[in-house]
């Protein structure tokens, strides 16, 4: 039989042998992912690395094993870190092959064959049923009563009506109903439908490519940091040029130089900050966890904390993703209106050991009438069906007779109306008050006998998927947090509208443009988040579908429901809400910035400690000075006795004021003045202290004995000042001495490892170091202490001079009372 007898009857097994040799499978393709060295190599992309990375070779070739080992070391560690954190495999279009059917049905050789879907080729003809997953996107021959469920495509949620007839080019896809689509379903009746395209072809590919090709963007975390280490390194250069100008000038040797050069570098760099950030990270993905967000991306704990706009879907996210009977008119008549409307419906619910199956809007009829104490299977045993006709868009109603000669009929009131003998007053202006609710109504009427005459109209059910009660509270903290919701749906713009007014997304008045965007492709999405990409925003983007994927990719961050969502959807984002919630997203916001507050704050406190340890190695150059400090020092203190307090630090309590700031500017850089202040201060005073310690040792003590004691003062001022560092305007027992038992842990462990180096003879010997005597040792807390007080006084100043301030202005504002009294 040849494929020219006509597509109904299928093609001919040797022409589709042929067809799949020339088009390909039916099945997805995927670019080819990033390689493993590929990751590891954008480790290696920061300017703090490369000059790590030169430090160590000048180590090495000074001689400095120790310093050339510890500095490697510590490249290839954070390297790993970074690595680990960014080699996830791109499975987002693999997930998409989970959607398209396994087997499918098909006509060859004029005769039904089942073969895998992968098999299918253009022209072959699909037999479809309820239950069946659609292989291929096919153009209907034949349809009956034939139901699709297209929202993981379109975004729709209400079953779409498919009928015969081509329909004009440019039709929006939610709208085609001569089309049936890969990977949607068959909610009701059959049909036979011509393939008209397999693989990449379809519209589930053209997702999938649109998922290969959206950019991900670089996290405000990675940005800010990267303009942080480029401040670093222009203030490395500097120093360096300029200790090396005064040291040429004095006649040092080049090996002395280069030997201060390396000092300097370890100096400028803080090495435990990759540490430290990725510890802030963890710490927020396990808070997330507790408030039901599972993190993919780590770098995306921050950026939501960040994010200044929430693209979202309405079906199954701000919505439950099922329809629900939302009025009932009249609502005297209520339990028969749905009694009638649950015994014409083919749906089945739940029951124990078996699920529920059928069109949406009956199942929700059915739940409905259970609501009333009715049961249709009562009904199916006591009065089973006798006769039936079943719905058929040109009918639009269906009717159901029972065995006591009473014929259920529901459909559209405009197909019921011509029917019925008895109609209730209003009934017309009751379907326009439904309709405009956005609300899909059917109408429900009885008769005697099998014929659809001479009806009685019981009345109208209005329905609709309805908002999730806690993301209208979400929507509400959201704005307060200053972070604007919008949402995109695939839904008709009346249901999107009337969805949004009831979410608060939109008041009376207000008009709906750039909150509401309505019958969106996965295109159009792609292109709204862009758009707010472009004017400068941290875009999240919410979704369950697959036609959310793209979006969510290209999003700063995207969020995908963790229950309903499509797999591609899970795969293609950064956060997954367990719970399905909306508000959990809210609950995260708070979370992601509190690790931004507290990475900010661990970093003033890092850059303070390098920036004393610069100053202080300038400081002797300048004076002509030995170096106080070897690099194996400084590293010492910015891996152990800088960075362990950095990582209690960064494990501090959520600001209880957060989510009353509103988000940071997209363009606000990580430390502003008054932070590039506080580090410079601060550093100074450090420098201060411990220049001083070492220039009083030397007079009194041997070189290696005031490095020792400078070494400790320099070490105990940064442990003591971490205390400071919790709080910008806090004194350390107001924000509570013991709600961070982590860093007084860290702080005594330290203060014991600071002496052990000293007093074990080997650990002394590989430091450079001499032990000191009890009195020199309480010299050295003593002056320990000196940075952070100086940092609480200030604290105490600023809130007195604020004080001070404020009874100022009150006292003119009750000046000019008196004055406007006279």
């Amino acid at each position: 039989m040849s494929d020219l007898q006509g597509p109904r009857w299928g093609l001919s097994q040797e022409e589709a042998a042929r067809r799949l040799r020339e088009g390909g499978p039916n099945t997805l393709t995927r670019e080819q992912p990033r390689p493993a060295w590929a990751f590891l190599g954008r480790q290696f992309r920061s300017g703090m690395v490369w000059l790590l990375l030169g430090a160590c070779v000048i180590a090495g070739l000074l001689g400095e094993l120790a310093d050339a080992v510890a500095i490697a070391t510590i490249v290839v560690l954070n390297a790993l870190v970074g690595f680990l954190q960014e080699y996830r495999a791109d499975r987002a279009v693999l997930a998409l092959r989970a959607l398209t059917a396994p087997n499918a049905r098909v006509l060859r050789d004029g005769t039904s064959a089942m073969i895998p879907a992968s098999e299918v080729v253009p022209g072959d003809a699909l037999v479809l049923e309820a239950g069946d997953v659609v292989a291929a996107d096919a153009r209907l021959l034949d349809a009956h009563a034939l139901l699709t469920l297209e929202a993981a495509l379109t975004g729709e949620s209400t079953p779409v009506d498919k009928k015969v007839g081509a329909l004009p080019e440019g039709t929006p896809l939610a709208e085609r109903r001569d089309r049936v689509f890969m990977g949607t379903s068959v909610a009701a009746g059959t049909a036979v439908a011509e393939v008209t395209g397999t693989g990449m072809a379809t519209e589930l590919g053209r997702i999938a490519h649109l998922v290969q090709s959206a950019e991900e963007s670089e996290t405000p975390l990675q940005q800010r940091l990267e303009g942080v280490t480029r401040m670093l390194l222009v203030v490395c250069v500097a120093v360096a040029v300029l200790v090396a100008g005064l040291g040429l000038l004095r006649g040092q040797g080049w090996l002395e130089l280069l030997l201060a050069a390396v000092a300097l570098a370890v100096a400028a760099v803080p090495e435990g900050l990759p540490t430290v950030v990725t510890l802030a990270l963890a710490v927020g993905v396990q808070r997330m966890a507790r408030v039901h967000v599972l993190v993919r991306q780590m770098q995306a704990v921050e950026t939501l904390g960040a994010a200044t706009v929430i693209c979202t879907d309405k079906t199954g996210t701000l919505t439950a993703g099922i329809m629900e009977v939302r009025d009932v008119w009249p609502p005297a008549a209520e339990r028969r209106v749905l009694e009638v409307a649950a015994g014409c419906c083919d749906a089945e619910l739940p029951t124990q050991g078996k699920a529920g199956a059928g069109d949406p809007t009956e199942l929700a009829l059915l739940l409905a009438a259970r609501a009333q104490g009715f049961e249709r299977a009562d009904l199916e045993r006591e009065r089973p069906r006798r006769a039936e006709q079943p719905f058929d868009s040109d009918r639009r109603r269906m009717s159901i007779l029972r065995a006591d000669g009473v014929l259920y009929v529901k459909g559209a009131l405009e197909a019921l109306l011509p029917l019925c003998r008895d109609v209730p007053l209003g009934v017309k202006e009751a379907n326009a008050a439904l309709a405009g609710r956005a609300l899909r109504v059917l109408a429900v009427a009885e008769g005697r006998g099998a014929d659809e005459k001479d009806l009685t109209l019981l009345g109208l059910v209005g329905l609709a998927d309805p908002p999730r009660p806690e993301a209208v509270e979400a929507v509400r903290a959201a704005r307060e947090a200053g972070v604007r919701t919008v949402m995109i749906t695939g839904d008709h713009p009346a249901t999107a509208i009337a969805i949004a007014k009831e979410l608060g997304l939109l008041r009376d008045g207000e008009a709906p443009e750039g909150t509401v965007h309505a019958r969106v492709t996965a295109e159009d999405k792609l292109r709204i988040v862009r758009g707010w990409k472009e004017r400068g925003e941290i875009v999240a983007m919410t979704g369950d579908g697959v036609n959310d994927a793209p979006a969510l990719r290209e999003a700063h961050i995207g969020i995908a429901m963790g229950r309903t969502g499509a797999e591609v959807t899970r795969e293609a984002s950064d956060l997954i809400l367990t719970d399905d919630n909306f508000a959990s997203i809210v609950a995260a916001v708070r979370e992601g910035r509190g690790i931004y507050e507290n990475i900010r704050k661990t970093l003033v406190y890092l850059l303070a400690g390098n920036g004393g340890e610069l100053v202080l190695m300038l400081g002797a150059s300048l004076l002509g000075l030995p170096l106080p400090l070897l690099p194996l020092h400084l590293l010492w203190v910015n891996l152990v006795t800088d960075g362990l307090p950095a990582l209690a630090l960064v494990m501090d309590p959520v600001a209880t004021d957060v989510m009353q700031r509103p988000p940071r500017r997209p363009d606000q850089p990580m430390l502003g003045k008054g932070e590039w202040g506080a580090v410079l201060a601060t550093s100074l005073v450090d420098a201060c202290v411990t220049l001083g310690t070492f220039l009083w040792a030397l007079r009194h003590l041997s070189l290696v004995e005031a490095r020792t004691l400078a070494f400790t003062v320099l070490v105990l001022c940064q442990l003591l000042r971490a205390f400071s560092a919790r709080s910008e305007r806090l004194l350390f027992w107001e924000v509570g001495p013991f709600n961070n038992r982590p860093l007084l842990a860290v702080v005594t462990l330290t203060v014991a490892l600071q002496l052990g180096i000293q007093q074990v003879p080997v650990l002394a010997a590989f430091f450079s170091l001499a032990p000191l005597g009890r009195d020199h040792l309480a010299l050295a807390f003593a002056l320990g202490l000196i940075p952070v007080s100086v940092l609480e006084l200030r604290k105490l100043a600023v809130r007195a001079y604020a004080r001070a301030q404020a009874r100022r202005r009150e006292a003119g504002r009750r000046a000019e009372g008196h004055l406007g009294a006279r």
